[in-house]
């Protein structure tokens, strides 16, 4: 049997997850056949690890006729490469998916999509549980909100970041507001709550808390939804960001399983 082409945007920790799920057979189905990085040295490093072709354009990596690629850089390169991949061919993995707080851009995406005859697959990062919030938001209007718990370090370099937040021993609310308010502060960092509220309200509908704990590994999210007939709650905590791989890795599953769960 013929295996699909595989593509990765982006060279680091998180692919390096995916290529290796090539690899160790958790995806025969596919062949990974480039890379496409910023850094020429990083991407043929990877290249050679996984035994793929180093890309240093976006013509390059379409030359390979990949079947689906996935993203693991920046919402830059979502906005960059997704109508060339979509219009070559490519079926579209995104794991930065603050790009879709735009709804503009959202329904643009989609619209190439459906015109290319190709999908966009968002992965659920650090997060799940979306079938049950795409379920809740058909059968009525529902509020939906998130709250999350981060290290006050994992802020350092953005606007909630203060030097108060090194020195306090109790957690502080360090933002309240929608997730598209988040993720215009945040564009790196909140890529989660985004999914979550395209899943359920969209994001300018979905409210957000963010709460900065002491010597907090990891992340953790509560995600609530409330509607006429469903209400549910969902509470996620993972240690590192491994998980969001591994994510990318069941989408890529799920496209091609005779069952789907």
């Amino acid at each position: 049997m013929k295996k699909l082409k595989l593509a990765l945007i982006g060279c680091g920790h998180l692919n390096e997850i995916v290529a290796k799920a090539v690899t160790d057979n958790y995806l025969p189905e596919y062949e990974l056949v480039g890379v496409l990085g910023r850094d020429p040295d990083r991407a043929a490093t990877f290249a050679k690890q996984h035994n793929c072709k180093a890309c240093h354009t976006i013509e390059e990596l379409l030359a390979l006729q990949p079947d689906f690629t996935a993203e693991a850089a920046s919402v830059e390169a979502v906005h960059t490469y997704r109508e060339p991949l979509l219009k070559s061919g490519s079926n579209f993995v995104i794991l930065s998916i603050g790009a879709f707080a735009n709804s503009g851009f959202y329904e643009r995406i989609k619209s190439v999509a459906k015109q290319s005859k190709r999908r966009v697959y968002i992965a659920s990062g650090a997060v799940g549980g979306f079938d049950v919030l795409r379920t809740a938001s058909l059968m009525s209007p529902i509020k939906a909100s998130i709250h999350s718990q981060k290290a006050p370090a994992s802020l350092k370099s953005t606007p909630l970041f203060t030097n108060e937040l090194m020195r306090s021993t109790t957690p502080q609310s360090v933002f309240s507001g929608t997730t598209q308010e988040a993720i215009a502060l945040l564009p790196t960092k909140v890529n989660v709550a985004i999914a979550t509220a395209l899943a359920s309200a969209g994001p300018e509908n979905t409210m957000m808390q963010i709460d900065a704990v002491p010597d907090f590994p990891g992340d953790a999210y509560k995600i609530e939804i409330q509607g006429k007939e469903v209400h549910t709650e969902l509470n996620i905590y993972s240690r590192t960001s491994a998980i969001a791989a591994w994510s990318v890795v069941r989408v890529l599953q799920n496209a091609v399983a005779p069952i789907v769960f």
